[in-house]
């Protein structure tokens, strides 16, 4: 799984059929304090998160497990929207 922050959409008129309705979204890796890290990716949004959001992405195979994205030619879903990150450094 992969911690992320929402950051952007993505509209694309002309897609797989298999992915007409679903939400794309833009969101980059984050440490679990917050600091960005990594490159962007593309994801399906399954849990209806938002710009702004910190959530869990899962890609490859995963993805296509996800909700209602059977047979989708998806690598990365959003699964999950995130309340809080505890991380305690010893």
């Amino acid at each position: 799984m992969i911690l992320a922050r929402v950051v952007g959409t993505v509209v694309a008129t002309r897609k797989d059929p298999r992915l007409v309705s679903s939400k794309l979204l833009v969101a980059r890796p984050i440490d679990p304090h917050g600091k960005s890290e990594g490159t962007y990716v593309v994801a399906v949004d399954t849990v209806d998160a938002g710009v702004g959001e910190t959530v869990l992405i899962v890609s490859g195979s995963s993805a296509r497990m996800a909700a209602g994205l059977k047979d989708c030619p998806v690598d990365a879903a959003i699964v999950g929207i995130v309340d809080t990150v505890d991380v305690t450094d010893t």
